[in-house]
């Protein structure tokens, strides 16, 4: 199986504060990936580096064979590597198709010329992906008069407007409602399998990403703690003392 994104020696530090430590692991293409860690071990600092927010001090992090880790946000996007964030970041006065419509790769233009250069496909497009979220129903609602919980699912359908070979996922289940989990599980999984799309998730909820990843990385204090299958993380007793030792 080859792997699509891959993570070599890379560290990172904020004034004396070391967030990633010589961290190496590797996500392989077609799989979802989960990392886990307790708060302030590195995860959301990982994934900022891996999508150009922030430039590593030091390593190597290489998308589909080719070095990223200098490369603008934009530059990555375009490549296919698309990340949600923990808070959405929606437009929160716009409804749910103009949501949509204006998270699709334009050239450098101004709102209103954005919208002139939809074509029918692109609003065609767009209420099938509000379909495939369960926001269809919803779609001309302004998207700050939705849940928290379909946010999420909008912010989600947004990044698949954008076609992404992977998608870095940031906490997709933190703030929603319990009853719009397992519905959400369920889309990132046909998200991966009907469209093919590698997906990489950071999740605070073991049992979410218990039922939800392939494989799991344990990141503790900046540094990769353990690896494996859902099983041998869930009864590796260093995961565990990492987890108890956070209270």
């Amino acid at each position: 199986m080859s792997e699509i994104i891959q993570i070599q020696g890379v560290s990172k530090t904020f004034g004396g504060v070391v967030a990633n430590n010589n961290v190496t692991l590797s996500v392989n293409k077609g799989d979802i990936t989960g990392l886990i860690g307790p708060n302030g071990s590195g995860k959301t600092t990982l994934f900022n580096s891996i999508v150009g927010y922030h430039p590593i001090d030091s390593g190597s992090i290489q998308f589909e064979g080719r070095e990223i880790s200098r490369k603008s946000v934009q530059d990555i996007a375009r490549m296919g590597l698309i990340r949600t964030f923990q808070q959405t970041r929606i437009y929160g006065k716009m409804n749910c198709v103009k949501n949509m419509l204006i998270s699709l790769p334009h050239r450098k233009m101004s709102l209103l010329e954005s919208f002139k250069q939809n074509s029918e496909q692109d609003f065609e497009k767009a209420d099938r992906l509000l379909e495939f979220v369960g926001l269809y129903e919803k779609r001309y609602l302004n998207a700050g008069s939705l849940s928290f919980g379909q946010q999420k699912l909008l912010e989600f359908a947004m990044a698949l407007m954008n076609e992404p070979t992977a998608l870095l996922l940031d906490e997709p289940t933190a703030g929603i409602n319990p009853t719009l989990i397992n519905g959400l599980i369920d889309r990132l999984k046909r998200a991966n399998s009907e469209f093919g799309i590698t997906l990489f998730v950071i999740e605070h909820n073991m049992r979410v990403i218990m039922n939800l990843a392939d494989r799991i990385y344990c990141l503790a204090h900046g540094e990769l703690l353990a690896e494996g299958r859902p099983e041998e993380i869930q009864n590796n007793q260093k995961v565990i003392d990492a987890y108890l030792g956070e209270h």
